[in-house]
């Protein structure tokens, strides 16, 4: 098939930054999006222009490298998927389709669709850990006793990738899902009760530090979180934000 793509072009963070427009024939249903751009940068560079910017890494939607906005969504028309897990059959012959970077102030333009996300580090960084003791006589995590519900809450807040798709969907460009998942998948352990006090403080202040927006619990971050992260992890983090501020 054939399709029109109208591609942000940006050389770096200083510059104004535009949409391209770009032909692309013949492009197989059964090609990821991203071996897609493959396709258009090969075209691209042989005739001496400019690749276009990607970022991408593992390619099996575990990484979250690969954030795209198409078509005014993260990560395109399907559901629970990134970027590198979407396939041209999700377009028609003919489509028009707009690739754009995620757009967030926190989120600064490294070059074309490649964003800085490294925010979401330093705000890991604050509070996303444990205390371990790796001095030889670490306890086996088996042998302490976790109710199941709370083991799978804390496996399914644990599946967050750091995409950024919840940031880029928010009309706040709040972290707000990303922050309480990172929460959640500790405060539901012992493990992670150590920290437990600090870590919902140290975090939400290091992610308005950032420049991430309030949350207003529209509910759009979870339809378009790929891994489907429940925003009843964001009134956890309420809680936990509540509770340690009293003790």
């Amino acid at each position: 098939m054939d399709l029109k793509l109208k591609i942000w072009r940006q050389k770096n963070a200083d510059d104004k930054g535009k949409i391209v427009n770009y032909d692309i024939k013949d492009v197989s249903p059964d090609m990821s999006f991203l071996e897609m751009l493959d396709v258009l940068n090969d075209e691209l560079i042989g005739k001496g222009d400019d690749p276009v910017a990607f970022d991408h890494d593992c390619r099996e939607g575990i990484c979250g490298a690969c954030s795209l906005q198409i078509n005014g969504k993260p990560h395109g028309p399907d559901t629970a998927i990134t970027t590198c897990q979407l396939h041209m059959r999700k377009f028609k012959d003919g489509d028009t389709v707009y690739i754009e970077p995620f757009r967030a102030k926190a989120f600064p333009v490294i070059k074309d669709l490649i964003v800085d996300r490294s925010s979401f580090d330093r705000i890991q960084h604050a509070g996303g850990y444990v205390s371990v003791n790796t001095s030889g006589n670490t306890q086996d995590a088996n042998a302490i006793p976790i109710n199941k519900d709370d083991a799978d809450k804390a496996f399914d807040a644990a599946t967050c990738i750091g995409c950024g798709a919840c940031v880029a969907a928010c009309k706040n460009a709040s972290a707000m899902l990303f922050v309480s998942a990172k929460v959640s998948q500790f405060a539901l352990l012992p493990q992670g009760q150590v920290e437990r006090k600090m870590r919902a403080e140290k975090m939400v202040a290091q992610m308005d530090e950032e420049g991430f927006g309030a949350c207003t619990n529209t509910g759009a971050c979870e339809a378009e979180c790929p891994k489907e992260i429940s925003l009843t992890n964001i009134a956890r983090l309420n809680r936990e934000f509540l509770s340690s501020s009293f003790t």
